[in-house]
């Protein structure tokens, strides 16, 4: 994973960490390093991790980090800096706050970056094993819903490995912040998989479906009006889709006529799934089988630094 554009103390520090276990780096301008490690939030030192915030490593200026993402080529980011991130080659995701500059309402970039959201990707083999049984009679349209941070992504990227290798129909995968195939590459998704990068998800579907004619289309977080016209498209030309989104309405979620709803609760935690009407299956006390092992399971405690600081 190419993490080249962070400041070397960092980089020798991240040496130190399993990549497998790290989930996030949290950067503030004259503020301790902070990392997400093993469902955790812990001080990043010079050794790996500590509780200790006198040992943390102390990010300097956001802004210069920021420019060396980019390359210095501000130009090439300026749609996604509108929508308060960017996402890099492989799939890391940096969500950045500042101060957000807006024109008629809406924000036109970010200056003056002061915190930096490193999101790390990964691919869990495995981890949808509780959800792809529901494709037993046939591919269905899915819903996973959770708050940030739970996995919603990665079990998307799961469940299209796993159509394509198993169910063998064509996947029209619409990555928008190539975050989805952004861990494995396109190849890696599946050798019946299509990706298009778009960040219009209605004009996109309507043209994929007729360049690509679809049997499943997967998109990342589903939200507001167009969003939701395309996901109607794409069932009203008879295409299943799945997709993901932070919502947590259940009345907003079964307006949208998914077969099925998933709710994630954490990275390593069981599932809770409904059905097209929003009732919970009878098996949602069984246990979640997900193949989580990569990660671990997150805390209903906070057993991390902001239990404490």
């Amino acid at each position: 994973m190419n993490l080249s554009f962070l400041p070397e103390n960092i980089r020798r520090a991240l040496l130190n960490l399993n990549e497998n276990l790290l989930t996030e780096i949290r950067l503030r301008s004259g503020q301790p390093v902070i990392v997400e490690y093993t469902g955790a939030y812990r001080y990043l030192s010079g050794a790996g991790t500590t509780e200790r915030r006198g040992s943390a490593l102390v990010c300097g200026d956001t802004s210069d980090i920021l420019a060396s993402a980019m390359n210095g080529c501000v130009y090439c980011y300026a749609e996604e800096l509108k929508e308060g991130f960017i996402t890099l080659p492989g799939g890391v995701r940096i969500g950045i706050a500042g101060e957000y500059v807006t024109d008629g309402g809406r924000i036109k970039t970010i200056a003056r970056p002061t915190s930096l959201n490193i999101r790390i990707p990964h691919s869990v083999c495995g981890c949808s094993d509780r959800i792809f049984p529901l494709f037993a009679d046939g591919l269905k349209s899915i819903m996973l819903f959770s708050r940030p941070g739970y996995g919603k992504t990665t079990m998307l990227r799961d469940l299209t490995m796993r159509i394509s290798r198993e169910l063998r129909v064509n996947v029209l995968v619409l990555d928008v912040r190539n975050e989805i195939s952004g861990p494995c590459g396109v190849a890696g998704l599946g050798e019946t998989v299509d990706v298009v990068k778009s960040g219009e998800k209605f004009a996109s579907v309507q043209c994929a479906i007729r360049a690509m004619k679809p049997d499943v289309i997967v998109t990342d977080e589903l939200y507001g009006e167009q969003d939701v016209a395309a996901v109607k498209y794409a069932r009203d030309c008879g295409i299943d889709v799945l997709a993901s989104a932070h919502i947590q309405n259940g009345n907003l979620l079964r307006g949208l006529g998914f077969d099925y709803y998933v709710r994630l609760n954490g990275i390593g935690v069981e599932a809770d799934i409904y059905d097209k009407n929003f009732s919970p299956l009878r098996d949602n006390s069984a246990r979640d089988g997900g193949g989580l092992s990569a990660c671990v399971r997150k805390k209903e405690a906070r057993g991390d630094i902001f239990g404490t600081i």
